[in-house]
């Protein structure tokens, strides 16, 4: 059986995707990217739930 199956029937059930996840993913991705060489894990942390949350 296809891993994907749940998610492709949730799809047509609900009308729901992933996509809002992943758009978050690229969003925290391309901040990472910006802020490469951060010393501080908290400072990061900080800065990423001060911009997305």
């Amino acid at each position: 059986m296809d891993p994907n199956y749940h998610s492709i029937l949730n799809y047509f059930t609900n009308r729901s995707t992933n996509a809002s996840a992943e758009s978050f993913n690229a969003k925290i991705k391309a901040f990472r990217a910006q802020l490469r060489g951060v010393r501080r894990t908290e400072f990061f942390l900080y800065r990423l739930e001060k911009l997305f949350a």
